[in-house]
């Protein structure tokens, strides 16, 4: 007798957790959940721009977007669209990514390599798996790169000035230029420096690389 009430308590208690999350799911897909995501954005360019001490016209001209379109967008009033991210992220010298992850105020721990963001160059075949994406919760992001055997690869300069990297070769020999010092990188090496200027990345005929690169 006691093992069949259990057993119906057990019962019951899956069937509110298939619902409750039925519930949660249903929540996630509502208008409000959206209108939610576009108040935390108009909240984090508020943020932003506020942060910096500039003033809607500022910013206007800065980015090359009309003031009346900030405006709206500050107050939720629009969404953002890719174009207009794109002029924002030259006005505050962010990466895409990181612009959009200022809105995010929590992260997931475990990151699987099944849902790890991979990229590659249509022209040199350069590979980009972002490791440990960018989060407002966390100062740092970490990539794995892949550069084919002779190739060159330039950056005209940081997304911003003075961006803190951490740069450790895994396989492969690696010859780097960053703000005018040259380094020849072989398997296990590390490069840490803080990058101001344009940097090169090359590997020579025959030899490829592959590294890991954390960047805060």
């Amino acid at each position: 007798m006691f093992r069949k009430k259990l057993y119906r308590l057990c019962f019951a208690e899956r069937l509110y957790k298939i619902s409750n999350l039925r519930n949660i799911l249903n929540m996630s897909n509502s208008p409000n959940a959206k209108q939610s995501l576009d108040d935390r954005i108009a909240s984090g360019l508020k943020t932003l721009r506020t942060g910096r001490g500039w003033s809607l016209d500022e910013l206007s001209d800065r980015c090359h977007v009309s003031r009346a379109t900030l405006s709206r967008l500050e107050k939720g009033e629009v969404s953002p669209t890719a174009a207009v991210l794109g002029k924002l992220c030259s006005a505050y010298a962010l990466t895409m990514s990181r612009l959009m992850a200022m809105v995010e105020t929590e992260f997931e721990p475990f990151v699987p390599r099944s849902r790890q963001t991979v990229w590659q160059d249509p022209e040199t075949g350069f590979l980009r798996r972002s490791v440990s994406p960018p989060t407002e919760a966390l100062a740092g992001e970490m990539i794995q790169c892949e550069i084919p055997a002779g190739t060159r690869i330039e950056y005209a300069g940081p997304s911003r000035p003075g961006l803190e990297h951490h740069l450790m070769l895994l396989k492969g020999r690696l010859a780097m230029t960053v703000d005018g010092q040259s380094y020849q990188l072989r398997k296990g090496d590390c490069l840490r420096y803080q990058l101001f200027g344009p940097s090169t990345f090359e590997t020579g005929p025959g030899q490829s690389a592959k590294y890991i690169l954390a960047m805060m």
